[in-house]
């Protein structure tokens, strides 16, 4: 059915459709047993793809990307489509509009996604207000956290440590976010020396955990040694990776924004390995969530196989529909049984 109203869905603009989506997860809250209808539609559960994580207890393997439900206007339905976990965001400290429109552009041929969004959101304590009345949720809440435009870069710091303050007694972990291409020289905080001092400041104040999002465009080096810092400084795992900037993956490229989807899954997924292999190189057990260009069972099960211990969605959503999760985790049970596997566990990293 999704495949037959994408083509209507996709003559409105990106953001018009996304607001309508918000909309509709809005009034799905107020009609009778819609909700479970959905649930009973869309969620797959099996034993096999449970799994508890830092202490907390995913259903499955697949949750949502940060940058769809910025701003926790939409947690109760997209939990009824079958996610495992919930990344909120991004949030800001103030509230900010974002960058000009048009700033979100569908490549549907590739399908693919290219945003210059900027953190449009509605500040934290706006989001944290909303999450009070829901909070504690059926499935892990994370927020992803990022500075704000005006805030200097001396400053930064200031603004990640008012951020998890805010949403330290209202969420289950939070993800950090100096990789976004969008805010005007966030990616420059993506040294050793900030990721330290960023995280043993964070662990002070927020006791729950703390992931570290970074980029794709990074040289293997430098990822590496981001991570190292981090872990060490105290995250307990890390996000791999954000969008990219390298334009050349799709044929019409806008001249601004990062770009999700389909084409970031080559890059995603050698930067998943890379960290994968250096960590049970040196035998530090963190956990690490893929995302980027995830749309498929066999995409999902490659990550876990190469180290991932959950994976994250989002543009896959917009070109796959809400069935999306139902047949991935369908999937993923297939194969773990053909291969053998008693538990999803068992098949994290063994292509390494």
């Amino acid at each position: 059915m999704y495949q037959k109203l994408r083509p209507f869905i996709f003559k409105l603009e990106p953001e018009v459709a996304h607001s309508v989506v918000e909309y509709a997860c809005k009034i799905a809250l107020k009609i009778p047993t819609f909700l479970p209808c959905l649930a009973n539609k869309f969620c797959f559960y099996d034993s096999l793809l449970e799994q508890k994580i830092d202490g907390m207890r995913f259903l499955n393997p697949i949750g949502l990307a940060a940058g769809f439900d910025k701003n926790a206007t939409m947690i109760e339905s997209l939990c009824a489509m079958g996610f495992s976990h919930l990344e909120l965001g991004a949030v800001t400290p103030l509230a900010q509009s974002g960058n000009e429109k048009p700033r979100l552009w569908r490549h549907i041929q590739e399908e693919s996604i290219q945003n210059a969004m900027g953190f449009n959101n509605d500040g934290a304590n706006a989001v944290s207000a909303r999450l009070d009345k829901c909070y504690p949720f059926v499935l892990p809440l994370g927020v992803n956290i990022g500075k704000n435009k005006a805030t200097a870069q001396e400053d930064a710091i200031k603004d990640y440590i008012t951020l998890a303050k805010v949403f330290s007694a209202n969420t289950d972990y939070l993800s950090v976010n100096i990789s976004s291409p969008n805010t005007p020289n966030l990616r420059d905080l993506q040294n050793e020396t900030f990721v330290k001092e960023l995280f043993s400041a964070l662990c002070e104040v927020y006791k729950k955990p703390i992931y570290l999002k970074i980029a794709p465009d990074l040289e293997i080096d430098s990822a590496l040694s981001l991570v190292e810092s981090a872990i060490n400084s105290g995250a307990k795992g890390i996000i791999a990776t954000n969008t990219t900037l390298d334009y050349s993956l799709v044929a019409n490229p806008k001249e601004k924004g990062g770009i999700s989807g389909k084409v970031l899954a080559p890059k995603s997924r050698e930067m998943l390995k890379q960290i994968a292999t250096t960590l049970k190189t040196k035998q530090q057990k963190t956990t690490l969530i893929s995302v980027g260009g995830i749309a498929d069972a066999q995409e999902a099960y490659a990550r876990i196989r190469l180290g991932a211990n959950l994976i994250q969605v989002f543009s896959g959503i917009i070109f796959e529909g809400p069935s999306l999760l139902r047949r991935i985790n369908s999937g993923l049970k297939n194969y773990l049984e053909r291969d053998g596997f008693n538990h999803i566990s068992e098949a994290v990293g063994v292509d390494l």
